[in-house]
């Protein structure tokens, strides 16, 4: 007789292992540190603490800041950071960095605009790179953002690597997402066209201090006004990162929206459909990988060549590789 896995007991860990997971709850950081490793490399170690924390998680609050590459995003999640330690909540930030195209590791993984934060116990900064990943967000973020959850944290800041107009996998990690804005670098022109528009909860224009930033916000309330039925209006909040300013109005900015989800109802349905998504894109990576096997990867370059050569269509290019792996 079969048992569905999802109602199987979690499998007890092995004794190594078992003394890994009871120093991560008792706070150890290095600890904790060990089995991020593994979880962002897919070691099956980092599987089976996933599979042992799993059930302790779901209490942090998550709160992801995407925009375009030069916005202040660190400069953003740096003093909100503050801004909830101030309060004596913990903080995990997950910072997920363009990837080396040569070893694939994170070329700004030293995060030089939060060193400040290296010395506060409270706060653990982990640095993801997003191997190529499409939608701003490394394939282990969300595994990421479990641990740290399971280990106590109370806020979880994502910050995306900030891909541009397609980056919005953020909206399916996060409980709240920033989209952060610069005026003067043509995002007017950028928020026009961006589907990305649709995912912000909280808008915030960075750097307002500079000539321009009246002319974005006016742009930003003008964009969200051709959307009214959405049930939460998304507010614009002037901040410049550099300087702390706006940042308590930001953090506020963002309880009103976790107050919103919660006195509305749509915390748990928001909860369903990150599990959703997270439980799809795990089993298309997984089924892919099973499909780049030796074999596989022969098989895919004989259908290739019949599709160049016009001999099959793609369509059934793509069938016969799924069918024969």
């Amino acid at each position: 007789m079969t048992t569905d896995t999802a109602d199987a007991p979690q499998a007890s860990l092995s004794g190594r292992l078992a003394e890994l997971e009871s120093r991560l709850l008792a706070g150890d950081r290095r600890a904790l540190a060990r089995v991020l490793s593994w979880v962002e490399s897919g070691d099956e170690r980092g599987r089976e603490m996933l599979r042992a924390l799993y059930p302790r998680s779901g209490r942090a609050r998550t709160i992801g800041l995407t925009g375009s590459p030069g916005a202040g995003k660190s400069t953003v999640t740096n003093e909100l950071a503050k801004s909830f330690r101030a309060r004596g909540q913990t903080v995990g930030i997950v910072a997920i960095d363009p990837s080396s195209p040569y070893t694939m590791g994170a070329i700004l993984g030293d995060r030089v605009r939060m060193t400040e934060l290296y010395s506060d116990e409270g706060v653990f900064i982990r640095s993801l790179a997003s191997r190529g990943a499409l939608g701003g967000l490394s394939a282990a973020t969300q595994d990421v953002v479990h641990i740290l959850d399971a280990y106590g944290k109370d806020v979880i800041l994502i910050e995306t690597v900030g891909a541009g107009q397609d980056e919005v996998d953020i909206a399916g990690a996060a409980q709240t997402t920033i989209l952060v804005n610069t005026p003067n670098m043509g995002d007017e022109v950028q928020t026009l066209k961006a589907g990305i528009m649709e995912i912000a909860d909280v808008l915030a224009v960075n750097k307002s201090d500079l000539p321009g930033a009246d002319r974005m916000v006016s742009a930003l309330k003008a964009l969200l006004s051709l959307n009214p039925d959405r049930g939460w209006d998304p507010p614009v909040v002037r901040i410049v990162g550099t300087k702390g300013e706006g940042i308590d109005k930001l953090t506020e900015a963002c309880d009103s929206h976790f107050e919103e989800l919660q006195s509305s109802g749509k915390l748990k349905a928001a909860e369903l459909a990150r599990a959703r998504q997270q439980i799809t894109s795990l089993a298309r990576a997984n089924v892919l990988n099973r499909m780049r096997t030796k074999t596989g990867e022969q098989r895919l370059a004989d259908l290739s060549e019949a599709v160049a050569s016009r001999r099959a269509d793609p369509h059934s290019a793509a069938a016969a590789w799924l069918a024969d792996s």
